[in-house]
């Protein structure tokens, strides 16, 4: 019998070749999904995607109160600047019509110019210096305790102080205006993060 180095790594050499022909049959079956795999796969993740779906509107209605929340802010303070760069009284007045909620920043007296989803309409002579509208199918709407205020241009005061509530279907934020004119914006019960509850 010959038992030369040649003939000792033959059988290995066989071995080897067998558990390559093995994991060669092996990898062939495992490659992609079962149908059965591919649906369990589609299920979880549906499942995932509709349980995060009504955190996404709320978020969403968020954004929007926060938003309007933010520019109505910016065109109050814009109010009492005009009123003081200018020299002249200006008027912030809030509308309201079967399309939505608006409000007008303008020079005028109280009803002199009016809102709508279509802009700001004044009498002959006066000028509407920023005009917003909240259709009523956006899902904002504002609401006042007042119907104008007004901005003296000599000590930059405000006349009467007010509350403007930005509201949405479940959230809203206010934004209180004291007789000097400070804005202070609180969430009334406290389900808006990072504003103090009023």
């Amino acid at each position: 019998m010959n038992t030369g180095p040649m003939n000792r790594t033959a059988p290995a050499a066989r071995r080897l070749g067998a558990s390559i022909s093995r994991m060669t049959r092996i990898t062939r079956r495992q490659r992609g999904f079962t149908m059965i795999e591919g649906l369990i796969c589609v299920t979880v993740l549906l499942l995932a995607v509709s349980a995060t779906l009504p955190g996404f509107s709320t978020a969403r209605e968020h954004r929007r109160v926060e938003g309007a929340a933010a520019q109505l802010e910016t065109d109050l303070q814009l109010a009492r600047s005009l009123a003081v760069a200018q020299n002249r009284t200006v008027r912030f007045e809030i509308g309201r019509d079967e399309h939505g909620t608006c409000y007008v920043v303008h020079n005028g007296a109280a009803g002199d110019c009016t809102c709508s989803a279509q802009g700001a309409v004044c009498k002959p002579g006066l000028e509407a210096h920023r005009s917003q509208h909240y259709a009523a199918d956006t899902g904002v709407t504002l609401q006042a305790n007042v119907g104008s205020m007004v901005f003296d241009p000599l000590k930059g005061t405000v006349t009467p102080a007010a509350t403007l509530r930005v509201e949405g279907a479940r959230t809203s934020l206010r934004q209180i205006i004291n007789i000097m004119g400070r804005i202070r914006t609180c969430s009334p019960d406290g389900a808006m993060a990072g504003y103090k509850t009023c």
